[in-house]
């Protein structure tokens, strides 16, 4: 148990203070820098920054979630979403870079919350578990798709990247209704609404 919990608590130091790495290749590799104007930079980074932040939120909330899951099943299914979500982590830090800003001053702040709710939901047995994967993974992916209408057209390099992390969380949702998630009630999905909406509009600023 001792073992597991620094192993967690490494894993929770480098989300938030190192720069993660991608095993795959960017989605936007080979495609050109386009030429935006400065307030297109500006809104296309704050988007990025957001979707920054899930990935954080993403790590936390599946860490917690594995770390309760009962059934083994259950928990590989929360092991192979949390390491794409690496990867969505690198791409979008690399990006957000790339356009010249910095990622959320919230991050720990945003984690330490959706570690404790990540760590709720697994108590609460696996197939709130995995509903609660399903539930966030169906609200990310269409988080995403507002994000493709509202990035600059010309930006193909972000819209690559937020292209593919859609595709991948909404895989992440077809696991997870496979392997048996309880569909959640509505008050649930609301406040899982309410709460995301809180996240995007504060670190799409800072």
């Amino acid at each position: 148990m001792l073992d597991t919990l620094i192993t967690e608590f490494d894993k929770g130091l480098r989300t938030l203070f190192a720069s993660a790495q991608s095993q795959r290749p960017r989605p936007d590799a080979g495609l050109d820098e386009a030429e935006l104007s400065a307030e297109e930079k500006r809104h296309a980074m704050g988007l990025m920054r957001v979707n920054h932040c899930g990935e954080v939120c993403a790590q936390a909330l599946y860490q917690g979630q594995a770390l309760t899951a009962r059934n083994q099943q259950a928990r590989e299914a929360l092991q192979h979403a949390a390491f794409e979500e690496i990867e969505h982590l690198a791409w979008t830090e690399q990006r957000i870079r790339e356009l010249g800003g910095h990622p959320s001053v919230l991050g720990p702040l945003w984690y330490t919350g959706s570690l404790a709710i990540g760590v709720t939901a697994g108590l609460l047995g696996d197939k709130w578990n995995l509903g609660f994967l399903e539930e966030t993974e169906h609200q990310v992916g269409a988080h995403l798709d507002s994000h493709l209408t509202a990035l600059p057209e010309q930006d193909a390099r972000s819209r690559a990247i937020v292209t593919q992390m859609r595709d991948d969380e909404l895989r992440h949702a077809d696991m997870a209704h496979e392997f048996g998630a309880a569909r959640l009630p509505e008050p649930v999905r609301g406040l899982m609404k309410l709460t995301a909406k809180l996240m995007t509009a504060t670190s799409y600023r800072v």
